[in-house]
């Protein structure tokens, strides 16, 4: 289409400006699998450009954006140029990539990809947009690949909605690849492999380990890990859940477990499970399937996109992830009480969510206090997007990272019904929080200027688009200006 002749100069064919780049192939997410397949696309001769947001800025982790870090980073991931460094030296992936032929783009994340379509048919190219911490940008494609990898799973319970709840994959970055964790004394919930490997990993670090919670009888991970882990002394309490996290003007101080035992930490670790980051799919329109047994949703095969990684689907240990999420969810939800937040950014707590109230600055009438997620279900089976409509859990400025699979989880518990009967809420382009004056465009062309007067003159506000361009459109004018 931008080739195309334009005819109505009210109209988008023809005026959007061409990508500020184009390249054969563009890569999403500079772990194992993007740095792999950037590597083989450049032997092919290919020009590649490889992006991944880390080092994110300080603000958005403090958001926790994109993984839950759980305001238990350092002060320096607020110096972005020690942060470049630290994590370019942290993959010796990246420089290979690099002296491959391979374009990498650090600190730059991707807020969106726009196709054209049955509803859609103005674009250039088929482009991606990327921004960092100055602007924001379109790069065209003829292939994408999504390898924005997984993050954890949240599952509230009382006191997480404070600094030093976090998730083990976030835990994993700041040691691994920033190496800026805040945290002294940690305690794991959860014992399959991603929490066992995640506490060796802390404790190889120099991170005091102070156990962890299993909500069943046995530890749940690979024998040679549970093995490595007692050898290292590190307990681990069965048949138990937290209960409550205690802390003070610095978050967490202590975990209470259910069995009344008193842990003292400064962090809690979630370590329960890894979904697959698939905003971007959600965003572009594409489909996504759930993967029944390992868990969390997954992006359908797509025309023109490919996906690796653990963006892709987890790897299947054999191992059932679903019983097991749902398990700690009711464990969990147990020992909560209806004012137990769920929804830390609008603070939407777990009666609001299962009373389908609104939030709790907003006045509550009698009709509305009369409304329950059994009533809802009168009308039929609950829907995600609705219900967050309606109460406004999963609209803050984390997106839904921290809540919106918990509350599909809430959701199935409560309608009596298997885990992913209950669609998940929608992302919607931008997929990352970014700041009006870096995501507008305040460079629009004349081409681009002409034609808005239709919908946002003054006095004509709006006019009827069959009267643009005859006499009736005079009249409209007229008719206003004698109006006013």
């Amino acid at each position: 289409m931008g080739d195309s002749q334009i005819t109505d100069s009210h109209a988008l064919n023809g005026k959007l400006p061409a990508p500020a780049a184009c390249y054969d192939v563009v890569v999403i997410g500079a772990g194992p699998s993007g740095i792999e397949t950037a590597v083989v696309a450049a032997g092919e001769g290919k020009s590649v450009l490889l992006v991944d947001e880390n080092p994110v800025a300080g603000a958005a982790m403090g958001n926790d954006v994109p993984l839950f870090f759980g305001g238990r980073m350092t002060t320096a991931t607020l110096n972005a140029d020690r942060m470049v460094e630290t994590v370019f030296t942290s993959e010796p992936g990246l420089e290979a990539a690099m002296e491959a032929g391979v374009e990498l783009l650090l600190g730059t994340c991707a807020w969106g990809v726009y196709r054209n379509g049955p509803a859609f048919g103005t674009l250039p190219s088929q482009v991606v947009g990327l921004a960092d911490a100055t602007r924001s940008w379109l790069v065209g494609f003829d292939r994408l690949v999504l390898a924005t990898g997984a993050r954890d799973l949240a599952i509230g319970f009382p006191g997480w909605n404070q600094p030093g709840v976090m998730g083990a994959a976030a835990l994993t970055m700041l040691l691994s690849r920033y190496e800026a964790f805040a945290g002294k004394r940690v305690l794991f919930v959860g014992s399959h492999d991603l929490a066992l490997e995640t506490a060796l990993l802390a404790r190889e670090k120099g991170v005091a380990v102070a156990g962890l919670v299993e909500v069943r009888d046995a530890p749940q991970g690979r024998a040679d890990l549970v093995e490595a882990v007692r050898a290292a002394q590190i307990a681990i309490h069965t048949d138990d859940v937290v209960a409550r996290a205690e802390g003070g003007i610095d978050g967490v101080e202590r975990a209470i477990l259910r069995s009344g035992a008193e842990i003292e930490c400064d962090t809690i670790c979630l370590g329960i499970g890894l979904v697959p980051a698939i905003e971007l799919v959600d965003a572009m329109g594409a489909k996504r399937t759930l993967d029944p047994v390992r868990g969390g949703y997954v992006p359908a095969p797509d025309d023109g996109i490919d996906f690796v990684g653990d963006c892709a689907g987890l790897p299947d240990t054999g191992f059932d992830h679903v019983a097991y999420r749902m398990e700690w969810a009711r464990a969990l939800g147990a020992v909560s009480a209806p004012e137990t937040i769920v929804c830390q950014c609008e603070e939407v707590t777990r009666g609001d969510l299962i009373g389908v109230q609104p939030p709790n600055y907003l006045t509550r009438s009698p009709t509305m206090e009369a409304r329950s997620l059994a009533t809802l279900l009168d009308d039929g089976p609950a829907n995600q997007d609705q219900i967050k409509r309606l109460t406004r859990a999963g609209m803050g400025v984390c997106q839904g990272r921290r809540c919106r699979d918990q509350v599909a989880m809430m959701l199935a518990i409560e309608a009596d019904q298997p885990f992913g009967t209950i669609p998940l809420a929608t992302h919607r382009a931008p997929v990352r929080p970014l700041p009006l004056q870096i995501l507008a465009d305040w460079s629009e062309s004349e081409e681009m200027r002409s034609g808005w007067d239709v919908w946002f003159g003054i006095p004509t506000a709006w006019i009827p688009y069959r009267d643009i361009g005859t006499e009736a459109e005079i009249t409209h004018q007229q008719a206003r200006v004698w109006s006013a």
